[in-house]
């Protein structure tokens, strides 16, 4: 046994918090994707790890390329994390082909991820970058229906996300619970209909149902052109909560807290359209 120098302090050794795992690809600007879930696990309290399921090359301006990580190696990443370390909480962020689709459903699938398991599983179905590229193959949207969404605790959709999955064309937040229906058909626990895309709607009001009961959520609609990785900011919050044992409700209920304030600290990047801050919870300002 190595014996430990007297002149060292020993560590404090602080219990492990939850743990939350994201499936998503990377942004080189920083702003969404996995960088966005890390930034957002790490001030609601968890530790985050990653599956990296795409490389895009993108900036503030736009998305310009997209390279897929094997499926197989996805699927190891969700393996290695699982086995050694434990998953409280998973996400997903661009999952771009069905063939990433099928792995990443068969390794949660053997480590108790998503429906039937015992960790909660929330897929957030990103479809298209905030500057409208493409980030799906066209078989994902049937694989993400009939492979992900029947494995899912809670699904995210935003009203494009709706538009392309459904058919149907949201307008306003009357729209909102027909959407829901459409989604929850596909299998899911829950859905949360994100509606910050209703800009002439005064309030973001989101829709939570789970088949019988919908709960809406209102916040502050904000005037900044500022929100990139809002949505992966409040799909990932909304998974921490989970990881620390939330019920659904009450998760998406500090979810929307917290991407609520994220807008509101946005700050400009770059020539183009920058990111939502989770350094509000860390800033001085905050204090």
């Amino acid at each position: 046994m190595l014996e430990t120098p007297g002149h060292l302090r020993p560590p404090a050794n602080d219990a492990a918090p939850p743990t939350a795992l994201t499936i998503a690809g990377s942004d080189s600007g920083g702003s969404a994707g996995m960088h966005a879930d890390l930034r957002a696990f790490f001030s609601c309290g968890v530790h985050g790890m990653t599956a990296v399921t795409a490389v895009t090359v993108q900036n503030t301006v736009g998305v310009t390329g997209l390279v897929e990580i094997p499926p197989e190696t996805v699927a190891a990443q969700i393996a290695a994390v699982a086995a050694d370390i434990g998953v409280d909480a998973a996400k997903t962020g661009v999952l771009s082909s069905a063939a990433t689709i099928e792995a990443v459903v068969a390794a949660c699938d053997e480590h108790g991820i998503g429906r039937g398991g015992a960790t909660p599983f929330v897929v957030d179905p990103v479809a298209a970058s905030r500057s409208g590229e493409p980030l799906l193959r066209p078989d994902a949207l049937d694989a993400l229906r009939q492979q992900a969404f029947p494995r899912a605790t809670l699904v995210t959709p935003n009203l494009d996300e709706v538009r392309l999955l459904t058919g149907i064309d949201a307008r306003d937040r009357n729209d909102l619970l027909d959407a829901a229906k459409a989604v929850h058909d596909f299998g899911p626990d829950w859905v949360l209909i994100k509606s910050g895309h209703l800009v002439d709607d005064p309030e973001c009001v989101d829709l939570l149902f789970d088949g019988s009961t919908a709960l809406q959520f209102p916040g502050p609609r904000y005037s900044t052109v500022h929100t990139h990785g809002a949505g992966d900011v409040f799909a990932s919050a909304i998974t921490a909560a989970l990881a620390k044992g939330a019920a659904m409700p009450e998760a998406v209920a500090a979810g929307k807290r917290f991407v609520t304030r994220s807008v509101e600290h946005a700050y400009p990047l770059g020539s183009g359209v920058g990111p939502v801050s989770t350094f509000w919870r860390v800033s001085p300002r905050s204090i």
